[in-house]
């Protein structure tokens, strides 16, 4: 830890609370896809798709970085916690479930795999979707 002044710690807490909240969308989209984080309700189009905790929460971290490779590593570290066991397939599992639930009924490929490099969510619904 680096030292500091009690000064300037309060100075910068003083200019992060006259900044104001941050504006958080009320429903994440990315393409036909939407989440609802305030509800925890997820659609694809006008249906409703049933989610459990992890997958919803995994999803979340997905649509709030659309387009964005997450590695296993970064979706372990905001979906689990720390002493997580971090050389399990929990991830791959669990994307699976997701795109079981949130792709194929819909033809859609929203979860894409980026070789050697981890996941994306992609902000269209693919080149299969209707």
């Amino acid at each position: 830890m680096k030292p500091f002044a009690l000064d300037e710690l309060l100075a910068r807490l003083r200019a992060l609370v006259r900044r104001g909240p941050v504006e958080r969308p009320s429903i994440l989209q990315a393409g036909s896809l939407r989440l609802d984080p305030k509800t925890h309700q997820v659609w694809r189009g006008d249906t409703a798709i049933d989610l459990s905790a992890k997958e919803f929460t995994l999803l979340e971290i997905f649509m709030r970085s659309p387009g964005e490779v997450l590695s296993r590593l970064d979706l372990l570290e905001h979906a689990w916690d720390y002493a997580y066991e971090n050389r399990s397939n929990v991830i791959d599992v669990y994307v699976r479930y997701l795109r079981e639930k949130i792709d194929r009924p819909f033809g859609a490929d929203s979860l894409q795999t980026v070789r050697g490099a981890g996941y994306r969510l992609r902000t269209d619904d693919g080149p299969d979707a209707a």
